[in-house]
């Protein structure tokens, strides 16, 4: 594997878990007044577009990072729209 897909597994984990903290602190509080609804909508937008990116690239590191922000975005958006 070279050594540029690491840097892309990494990048990839890093960006990825940033989401859970969100996720988890919405979960536990059922609050996401201060999560902006155009911000969710515009992320969940781009990861959808990174990730036929990453499927047009055949780039594994790409389309297994953003399948999974896709997943946390999505939940984050679900919550948003939930909690209002």
């Amino acid at each position: 594997m070279p050594h540029s897909e690491y840097l892309g597994y990494a990048a990839g984990i890093i960006t990825t878990l940033a989401f859970l903290p969100q996720a988890f602190r919405i979960f536990s509080t059922r609050r996401t007044r201060d999560i902006s609804l155009l911000w969710a909508l515009a992320m969940n937008t781009g990861i959808v577009l990174w990730l036929l990116y990453g499927i047009a690239k055949n780039d594994l590191p790409m389309i297994v990072a953003n399948s999974i922000s896709l997943i946390l975005l999505m939940i984050i958006l679900f919550l948003k729209l939930r909690y209002r």
